[in-house]
């Protein structure tokens, strides 16, 4: 039994979500699997040219509004990231390719990178920073988030994801297959998966 959190390092709410998660996950004794993915080519194929978030500027305005507040109220810092929306595949790769303990904590540095730094993941050395925040060794870290294994990970991630119908980010999987979108749906996800609840087929 786990819940599974797909998350994308550019994706605003997924950075939200993966500062509480663990807490979160902890009070409700609820194990909780971290994968990252991509969500460009799941907007690709949709028919979007980029985040839907972007698509107004007013759905745009409120975005940075509503995730600017929602962070000033659990204490957590945000800045809008430059650029936006950030080229997170080297990053993601990166968090693939490491064992799954050990993912939490690189996500958090990289999502503070993006977040709090206003640094561009698709520079190496930000990698590079991000894991030595992270108490890992940083070209390691690096060096496998450039092999092909780390490529066809991620390429297999993106796939399953849209096995799943996931189509934004953060999406919560429960281990009976129930899809939660948002962070504000993550109580429910975390509560669902507690309860092992199965959908009422009647």
């Amino acid at each position: 039994m786990a819940l599974t959190f797909w998350y994308e390092f550019s994706s605003t709410y997924s950075y939200l979500s993966a500062l509480r998660i663990e807490d979160a996950a902890k009070a409700a004794h609820v194990p909780v699997v971290w994968q990252p993915f991509l969500l460009g080519p799941i907007f690709k194929a949709s028919g979007y040219g980029g985040s839907p978030n972007l698509m107004s500027k007013e759905k745009a305005s409120y975005m940075w509004t509503d995730a600017a507040r929602r962070a000033d109220q659990r204490g957590h810092p945000f800045q809008r990231p430059l650029p936006f929306p950030q080229n997170s595949v080297l990053a993601a790769r990166a968090a693939i390719a490491l064992p799954p303990a050990k993912r939490p904590r690189f996500s958090k540095a990289i999502f503070a990178e993006v977040f709090a730094n206003q640094r561009d993941i698709a520079d190496p050395a930000v990698i590079v920073q991000a894991a030595a925040t992270a108490d890992l060794d940083a070209e390691a870290v690096l060096a496998n988030g450039r092999s092909s294994e780390a490529r066809a990970a991620l390429f297999a991630a993106v796939e399953k994801a849209q096995e799943l119908a996931i189509f934004g980010a953060p999406t919560f999987i429960t281990s009976d297959h129930a899809l939660f979108w948002g962070d504000d749906r993550l109580e429910d996800a975390l509560a669902w998966e507690a309860s092992g609840s199965q959908p009422d087929a009647r």
